[in-house]
This record gives C-alpha cells, structure tokens and sequence, in this order.
C-alpha cells in the first residue's frame, strides 16, 4: 500500500544560499545580466529608442538558465543565441505570412521548437520569442524586421556578460562535463538507460557518466 509520503513527487534540490550554485550568486547573476543587456540596448538603439522596448520579456526566463542552472544543455550559449534569435525571425516571418495571431502564434511555437531541436539549439525561451513575434507581426501595427534590433542585442548582451560571470564564479561556459578517470567504462550502460527510458533528461550522457563515476568511487572509497 502507498501511503502519502510515498506518492509525494520529489521535488528539485534548494539551492543553498551560498556556495558556486547558491541562489544569491543566480540572483545577482540575474540582476546584472538584466540591467546590462537593457543598459546596453537602450543605448544601441538610438533614434528608435522611443518606437523599440530596451528589454524583451523572454530574456528573464534566459537569465534563470544561465545564471542558475550553467550546467544545462538549454542553458548553454549556443542554446541561448541560437533558440532566441532563430525564434524571433520565425516568429515575425510566419505572422507575416499567417496574418490571424491565433493561427501564426500557434504554428510559430511549434515551428521554433521543430527548428530547435533539429538544430540542437533547444532553449525554452525561445519558444516565448516566437510567440511574442508572431503576435507582434498580427497586431494592429505590425512588427517589421526592425523588431529584431532590441532582442539581438539583449541577447547578445547576457551571453556576453554569462560568459565572463559563469566563469569568473567557478563554472565553465560553455559546460564542460568534468574530467574523471575511467577505470570502468560505462558510457554505453548510461545511453542504453537513457534510451529505455525514452525520456529527455535536462543532462548531458557525458555529466551523467562522470556523475555514476563519482558515486562509484565515493562508495570504494567509503
């Protein structure tokens, strides 16, 4: 019989406070890459600065993957650049070309997920600029291409400013899984999981690897 503590969902781990993953070190990451990328973009801007937004909703979501959890596959920058900006275009192209915003914002998301995936470039973000621009284009004043301007630079800024923070607070950006020795090879026991599974799991087979690793030898060792 299952009681209520057994079909309880496990919940994510809490972030301690401190530490290289703590929540103040994401949250000051936050605060950061978010003023950065708007300062930066208010200025970049120019005589459109009164017609464009200096700051685009998705970029917050961007930053929580960046700053909080580096590590990630959706959080790497190629995932960043790419998923928001391939996006964007998709998402003004196809608003254009559907001109209905239920229908143009339906298939933008999907095709934006489609190209993601393809591309290997997954960011959820991504999926909210396609949103956000097939429904721009649709609008009463349709967005152009010059919509583009504010979310490439605010992208470009908090990637730019992820990649100098990540590293300078003690995790490497891009992600490279740590180096462990290999005295017992188990990389094809973990892809044969994964693909019994037939789950995606946000984790590289290559963390996971040295993960079992470095469980293995703490049970060795102990």
């Amino acid at each position: 019989m299952i009681g209520p503590s057994d079909a309880t969902p496990h919940l994510p781990r809490r972030l301690p406070a401190v530490g290289q993953l703590g929540w103040i070190r994401g949250a000051l990451g936050g605060v950061l890459g978010i003023a950065l990328a708007g300062a930066v973009t208010w200025m970049l801007l120019g005589r459109h600065g009164d017609a464009l937004p200096f700051l685009v909703a998705p970029l917050g979501a961007s930053a929580v993957l960046v700053f909080c959890v580096p590590a990630s596959p959706l959080a790497q920058p190629w995932a960043v650049l790419g998923g928001n900006l391939l996006s964007s275009v998709l998402g003004l192209v196809i608003g254009h070309l559907f001109g209905n915003p239920w229908l143009a914002a339906s298939v933008a998301v999907g095709a934006a997920i489609a190209a993601m995936s393809l591309l290997r470039c997954l960011h959820p973000p991504g999926g909210a600029c396609a949103l956000l621009c097939a429904l721009g284009a649709t609008g009463p004043s349709p967005w152009d291409a010059t919509m583009l301007l504010p979310i490439i630079a605010n992208v470009l800024v908090l990637c730019g400013f992820g990649w100098v923070y990540n590293n300078s607070t003690g995790h490497p950006w891009p992600h490279v899984a740590p180096a462990t020795p290999q005295p017992l090879s188990i990389r094809e026991d973990v892809e044969a999981v994964l693909e019994d599974w037939d789950e995606v799991l946000d984790v590289d087979a290559e963390d996971l690897e040295a993960f079992v690793q470095a469980v293995l030898r703490r049970r060795r060792s102990g």
